[in-house]
């Protein structure tokens, strides 16, 4: 497995405690989730079906402002994974650093894969990818420059995982066009990973060839249950945006008051430039808070964002020790 944040399993076995006894901020996870509430029996013990299906696709076109056609998947890396049988194997560049998964899985299947460093270097490529807002370093571009790009590549891939609390920035309505397909993850930003729900935004064509590839139960009936709810709440939505922004107030102030930079982040993450992130990462670790470090990039720390009040003063008590 390539290096991701929520390996408390890792956490574990270095310090210790049992996985409730943990706080986990190595991830980008809403760590205040989305009220579940009652979901029938039939939803766990049937096969979903297309009815039922579609009435989550009508949630998340609600939901992610598009009329694009647009399909539920098993999370966005449901997606990734299928991306390099969109097409021929050609030449793909991916804008880096950032979620290491999309070089990992196209040259496991035979693209020929370059790291750029700026959207220009991109024009060219078969297939580009840029993660809106990026992980880990929370960095944006105006959508029109992204829209800009269509014309100089083959296929254009924008993975809006973290993009639900930052709207204005997305380009699901505009994933009709030719040459553009978007990513959205459900489980970040309504805290529920564990459910394996995303969807891929696109044109026609590629939507249809993805629907084939996933075959015709791509998420449970449990997802569909949950996913359609939570996608029309608006209200819950504007709250929780609203209290993540308030937060990440928060936890700057904290990692300023520790001399760290702050080098970006999202509302569901923030990145820091510390003296020395391990250091830091087994100095929590001690008190059963897990962070995210890099091997790139050994002052690097990212933070999620705690959840109740009881998860802030733990995180307060460990920065002061």
């Amino acid at each position: 497995m390539r290096e991701h944040g929520g390996n408390l399993d890792q956490a574990q076995q270095r310090f210790g405690g049992r996985a409730e006894d943990w706080i986990d901020l190595s991830t980008g996870i809403n760590r205040q989730p989305y009220p579940v509430g009652d979901v029938s029996l039939r939803a766990w013990s049937a096969l979903p079906s297309r009815a039922e299906i579609e009435t989550l696709h009508q949630a998340a076109h609600h939901a992610y402002r598009t009329r694009a056609p647009l399909l539920a998947l098993g999370g966005a890396q449901a997606a990734i994974q299928l991306l390099p049988q969109l097409a021929s194997r050609g030449r793909a560049r991916v804008l880096a650093p950032t979620y290491n998964e999309y070089a990992g899985v196209l040259s496991a299947a035979g693209w020929d894969v370059e790291e750029v460093a700026d959207l220009d270097a991109l024009a060219g490529a078969d297939l580009a990818v840029v993660v809106h807002p990026n992980n880990p370093d929370g960095r944006c571009h105006a959508p029109q420059d992204l829209l800009a790009l269509l014309p100089r590549i083959g296929r254009l891939v924008i993975d809006e995982s973290f993009a639900d609390a930052d709207p204005h920035l997305s380009l699901a309505p505009e994933a009709d066009r030719q040459g553009l397909l978007v990513l959205r993850s459900f489980g970040k930003f309504y805290g529920l990973a564990g459910l394996r729900l995303g969807f891929a935004i696109g044109n026609a064509t590629d939507i249809a060839a993805l629907a084939a590839m996933s075959g015709p139960w791509p998420v449970s009936g449990a997802a569909i249950a949950i996913g359609r709810r939570a996608l029309r709440d608006d209200a819950w939505a504007r709250d929780a945006s609203a209290r993540l922004a308030r937060d990440c107030v928060r936890l700057d102030a904290m990692a300023q008051a520790q001399g760290w930079r702050l080098v970006g982040g999202t509302p569901l993450f923030r990145l820091y430039e510390t003296a020395d992130a391990m250091a830091v990462q087994e100095k929590l670790a001690r008190i059963q808070i897990w962070s995210r470090v890099f091997a790139r990039n050994p002052a690097w720390l990212r933070l999620g964002l705690p959840g109740g009040d009881a998860e802030w003063t733990r995180l307060a008590d460990g920065l002061a020790r």
